[in-house]
Order: structure tokens, then C-alpha cells, then sequence
């Protein structure tokens, strides 16, 4: 393909993308909605999607300014959260649209600052092309890494513009491999601007970037720390950490973090009995649940569903949790923490454990996380890759109290060193 131009790359891929990858990544969604309920209501629920939007724009003050932000998920929305908060405090009549992929964000997502909450329409180029002309946005807005090709494709061709914020990029993703990189560097490249976390994703993205197309490239960090600090404000108490029991936090764990976990934990709790749990799953469906509370009776640990104890987390040794939304409040009742995710698809929020004070350990892929790098450098956070491992490290956390205040010390260091990204992506957003 050496002998294509730069605009012929694009066409070529544009054709690629639409014509093959598309409808391959369509009927592969069909499929899985067949085994998978949340696939399936994120399909159903986007039948709707036509009619919420025109029902919203006939209505539409045109003389007010438009933001239309997307992201994943429920996770990557506490990215969004605090800079809407920050616009909203500058621009009061603006209007702001929010589109989710997937149903945790779409269902979880509950804020006063957004005025029209939809599925992202699949990326066919004939829906972006039909709500980017009905939403007529200022600025299209991406969150993180969920950049749809035609979204941002049409957006430049109907000269809007669009920013990627809290961008990273691993030196080994696969977004820089030889074939897909000539692929996502004519996404990326159609951006007009783009803020990275740290100046390491900067230097990793100019890899992939067409210099001369887009505007504007700068590090600014990432807003997640300022919205993990604001709610941690409610929570924060000024005794020292080691007046909390000896509760250990494991937060959005997979089967495949109990494979490493569990029988660390069952031997310490049989050595120490002062030695307490909170359970929480990724997914809570009732057969894992089931499993989980199996695994603790039969290890003696005489475990309690959160939904049956009435909030009462002291009195219990083990609560298994089988509600969402509850997990950042309970790190501030734990000791230490243990982040799930990390021998799957990668870690989950680290920011929250961290800014409780607790020493947090998580599995080896991290590298999707700022946070998680940071508490590394700092002695904050620990990779965990082997039973052996996880077993002494915590036992090293229990016994070593001057270690273990260190390590706590570092960890919400962490967060206090990177808040006040929200208010440069904002400006950023305001004056780029």
C-alpha cells in the first residue's frame, strides 16, 4: 500500500472499515446478544435512539451552544462528571448531549448537568451522518479511547470540532502495530484536538498522529483524580487509618482474580481472626454470587449478603456484595485493598482505594491505568502475579506497620499530586 497518498490511505481505509470490518463487528454483536442479556438491551434500547433525539431537537434553542460528549461506560463518565461541572459553572445555557456504548454507563449515569442521555447510535455512516445534522453539535467530544472511525470521520466533514481528552497510549497497544496503525493513524489524525494524561502517552501518540492534521496536542492530565476527590470529601475523616478494623477490600474482582486470591485469603483469616472481608464482583449475577458464598462457607468464614445485613458491615466477617454502587464508600472502612481486572481485560479504578488510604495490589495488566503506574513509582500500589505473592504481600502490610503507613501515605499522595485536570480540560475545551 506504499504506493497510495496520504488522502487515497484514508479512502482506502474509510472503504476497509465500512464495507468489511463494520458489518463483520454488527453480526459478531448479533451473536453475542444471543448469550449475553446486556448486549442484548444495548441493542433494543438503540431502536429508540431516532426518536429521543428528534423529539429533543425540535425543541432546541440553536442560539445556545451544543456539546455532545461520549464515553464507554460507567467508568469512563467520571472522567466526563467533573469537566461538565466545570462547563456548567462558566457556560449555565449551554446544552450538553451524552452518548454511552454500553448499559452500565447508560442506566448508572444519573446528573442534573446533562440534557439529553442516549445510546450511541451504531457507527454506520448513515447514523452518525443523520444525528450529527439533527444535534448540530459545537464540539463532539471523546472520553478516554471509545473513538468511533465514522463518528469522527463525519464530524470533520461537517467542519465540527472534535477533542479527545484523557488519551493514552501504551507503547505496546496493538493501535501501534504496522497494519493498525495505518489505521488509527487516519482516525486519530482526523481529530482536532487531543489531550493526553501524561507527557509519556503524549510521546507514545505522536507515533501515531499525522502532525500536519491535527490541531492541537498537549497533556493535561486526567479529571477522574479531581471527580475521585470530590467524592471522597464526604467520606475523609481525620483519625488515623489504623483505628479501622483489619477489613480487607476486594473491589470489581474477577473468577480469575479469585483463582489467585482466594486461597491466600481462606489461610490468613485461619491465622488471624481479627483478619475481616468485603467481596465485591465485577459483574454481581446470582450464579457468581452463589459461587462466592460457597467458596467462603466451605472455607468456614460464615459469610453475609450485603443486601441482608442492612448496611451493618461491621458485625459481619465476610459480606459478599450483590448491589452496585456501593463500592467507594466501603473503602473507607477497609486496611487494604486488592483491584480486580487485572489478568483480564485490565484493572478497574484504582483512584478510589487510593484516595481512602489504602495500599492497593492488582494483577500485571495495569498499563491502562495512570493511576496504577503512579502508585507503582510511589510504593502506593503493587502488581501482583502469583499466589506466593499476594499471600506475602499482605502479610507484609499486617505486620510491618511502618511499611504499611508508607504505603498508605504514598497512595493518596497520588491522587492530591494530579487533581486539577478537570479545570485545564475545560479551558481547553472553551478556548482550542
Amino acid at each position: 500500500m506504499a504506493w497510495l497518498g496520504p488522502s487515497d490511505m484514508k479512502l482506502f481505509w474509510q472503504i476497509i472499515y465500512n464495507a468489511v470490518l463494520l458489518p463483520i463487528l454488527f453480526l459478531m454483536a448479533l451473536a453475542v446478544a444471543l448469550f449475553k442479556p446486556k448486549v442484548r438491551e444495548a441493542l433494543k434500547e438503540r431502536q429508540g435512539t431516532r426518536k429521543k433525539v428528534r423529539q429533543f431537537t425540535s425543541t432546541l434553542d440553536r442560539s445556545k451552544l451544543i456539546y455532545w460528549f461520549h464515553c464507554a461506560s460507567h467508568g469512563e463518565y467520571d472522567q466526563v462528571r467533573p469537566v461538565l461541572k466545570g462547563l456548567r459553572e462558566i457556560q449555565q445555557e449551554s446544552i450538553v448531549v451524552v452518548t454511552f456504548y454500553s448499559p452500565p454507563g447508560y442506566n448508572n449515569v444519573d446528573d442534573p448537568n446533562i440534557d439529553l442521555k442516549i445510546y450511541l447510535p451504531l457507527d454506520f455512516i448513515w447514523n452518525t451522518r443523520f444525528m450529527m445534522k439533527l444535534i448540530r453539535p459545537d464540539k463532539l467530544i471523546f472520553a478516554e479511547y471509545d473513538v468511533w472511525p465514522n463518528m469522527v470521520w463525519t464530524a470533520r466533514r461537517l467542519n465540527i470540532q472534535t477533542t479527545l481528552f484523557s488519551a493514552r497510549l501504551h507503547k505496546r497497544s496493538s493501535k501501534l502495530w504496522p497494519v493498525i496503525r495505518s489505521f488509527y493513524r487516519h482516525v486519530y489524525s482526523s481529530l482536532t484536538t487531543v489531550y493526553t494524561i501524561s507527557e509519556k502517552d503524549h510521546v507514545q501518540l505522536q507515533r501515531l498522529l499525522v502532525k500536519r492534521r491535527v490541531g492541537i496536542v498537549r497533556v493535561l492530565g486526567s479529571p477522574r483524580y479531581d471527580q475521585v476527590k470530590e467524592l471522597a470529601e464526604a467520606q475523609a475523616s481525620s483519625g488515623s487509618i489504623l483505628e479501622r478494623p483489619l477489613r480487607f477490600i476486594a473491589g470489581s474482582v474477577w473468577p480469575e482474580d479469585d483463582q489467585l486470591i482466594l486461597d491466600s485469603i481462606f489461610q490468613i483469616a485461619q491465622e488471624r481472626g481479627e483478619f475481616t472481608f468485603t467481596w465485591v464482583p465485577h459483574e454481581p449475577d446470582q450464579k457468581y454470587i452463589e459461587k462466592t458464598y460457597s467458596k467462603f462457607s466451605n472455607a468456614g468464614l460464615s459469610p453475609e449478603l450485603f443486601s441482608h445485613i442492612d448496611d451493618r458491615l461491621e458485625m459481619a466477617r465476610v459480606v459478599i456484595m450483590d448491589k452496585v454502587g456501593h463500592l467507594s464508600r466501603h473503602y473507607w472502612e477497609g486496611r487494604f485493598a486488592y483491584v480486580g481486572g487485572g489478568f483480564t481485560t485490565g484493572i478497574h479504578n484504582v483512584m478510589e482505594p487510593a484516595i481512602a488510604r489504602l495500599p492497593t495490589l492488582f494483577g500485571p495488566r495495569y498499563h491502562n491505568s495512570h493511576a496504577a503506574e503512579e502508585l507503582l513509582k510511589t510504593g502506593g500500589g503493587f502488581s501482583i502475579n502469583s499466589k506466593d505473592q499476594f499471600f506475602d504481600m499482605i502479610n507484609r502490610l499486617i505486620s510491618d506497620q511502618q511499611f504499611f503507613l508508607k504505603s498508605s501515605s504514598a497512595a493518596t499522595e497520588v491522587i492530591h499530586r494530579n487533581i486539577g485536570s478537570s479545570t485545564r480540560v475545560v479551558r481547553g475545551i472553551l478556548r482550542d
